[in-house]
């Protein structure tokens, strides 16, 4: 192999393990999440549970219930945009593997000489091009709601 090939393998092999890495470091996060979840949830139970059956409370202690349930609503809240935001980078981690794969394959029809294709092989190669721009379109639509996102919470 010349020296740009070796490169382009490694630099591959990188990105492979780098998309490998986040897709690991995503899922361990919304396994946090989901614990987070549960541990607010329990909460949000036993807060519910003292404003309703305790009549003989103080109207501060109430209150202060009332806030903290408040604030547990909102931490959920943030949690699940946490989430959601993680869910997209999922879909973006897939359809970022999926272009490599296709271009991967791409590749292999651009780099044979136009004598040696068969009608197969320039149907395929027109097949895996249009796959490639599907998945070019995907990337951009979970891009646009990305930033749809960002400017509607700002």
């Amino acid at each position: 192999y010349p020296t740009w090939k070796r490169t382009l393998t490694r630099r591959a092999r990188e990105a492979q393990m780098n998309r490998f890495c986040k897709a690991q470091a995503i899922q361990r996060r919304l396994e946090e999440i989901e614990v987070t979840f549960r541990e607010l949830e329990q909460q949000g139970i036993k807060l519910e549970k003292s404003l309703r059956d305790d009549d003989s409370t103080s109207a501060d202690k109430k209150t202060q219930w009332m806030n903290q349930l408040l604030y547990l609503v909102q931490k959920k809240n943030s949690l699940m945009n946490e989430e959601s935001d993680l869910m997209i980078a999922v879909q973006e981690l897939k359809l970022e593997q999926q272009q490599w794969q296709l271009d991967q394959k791409l590749r292999y029809y651009l780099n044979r000489s136009e004598s040696l294709k068969t009608p197969e092989d320039r149907v395929a190669e027109q097949e895996i091009l249009a796959q490639l721009v599907e998945v070019v379109n995907k990337r951009n639509a979970l891009i646009h709601i990305q930033e749809e996102k960002r400017l509607s919470e700002l």
